[in-house]
């Protein structure tokens, strides 16, 4: 379990969720058997969900893996939206090319190979809805570009902000990942101390913050 709630509540929650369609249950599997991390089912109800709310018309992704979050977004929008993601690993991004091109989505998704935020600071246009979901340790840093990128109304949706726990309990903390907390903690507060921004941060999965422009920023 994610450590972020009581299991029996992660339990019961992704009870409720019914099964994958055949598309994602394939993919699923795939990333069990070779232990490839993929976003939990909660998370993935709740990103189905906000694109469902919003009806986004373009879509950016941090982190592709193997595609696993971009389609479901794709099958959320009914393939209405365009997805471009980002991917450093070469071996991930082929794994993530074949899967989008086996299942039909190579003219709604893109992947772009690449350092995150190296890539970010090349893109243009604007974007209605961002997911970030790569380089937990460097949210903090990724910020500046995806705002840059976010429409006026845009929302951006970050997995894995509480990090199993250790960026709320010092108790939880391991030694090793003491860099990577700190810099979540720097991002939360970045978006949480915000005179121009409203976030939300949602224990659910691994945490989910949830943060979009205010309106009135007086």
């Amino acid at each position: 379990m994610s450590g972020i709630t009581y299991d029996y509540m992660e339990q019961y929650i992704r009870s409720l969720i019914p099964d994958s369609n055949n598309i994602l249950k394939e993919l699923e599997e795939y990333a069990k058997e070779n232990s490839v991390p993929i976003i939990q089912k909660e998370v993935g109800k709740f990103l189905e969900l906000m694109i469902n709310i919003k009806r986004p018309v373009k879509i950016l992704e941090l982190g592709t893996a193997i595609g696993y979050s971009a389609i479901l977004m794709q099958l959320s929008s009914n393939n209405t939206t365009t997805i471009t993601t980002i991917e450093r690993n070469k071996d991930m991004v082929n794994i993530a090319c074949d899967n989008i091109s086996k299942y039909g989505f190579q003219d709604k998704i893109k992947v772009l190979e690449g350092d995150c935020l190296e890539v970010l600071e090349k893109l243009e246009g604007k974007y209605d809805f961002i997911f970030m979901d790569a380089g937990k340790g460097h949210y903090n840093h990724f910020l500046p570009q995806c705002l840059r990128l976010l429409n006026g109304d845009g929302v951006i949706v970050a997995d894995n902000v509480l990090f199993k726990g250790m960026v709320a309990s010092k108790e939880l903390l391991k030694r090793r990942k003491i860099t990577i907390v700190k810099r979540m903690k720097s991002y939360l507060e970045m978006v949480s101390n915000s005179k121009e921004l409203i976030t939300s941060v949602i224990p659910m999965g691994d945490g989910i913050a949830v943060t979009t422009r205010r309106h009135n920023n007086e």
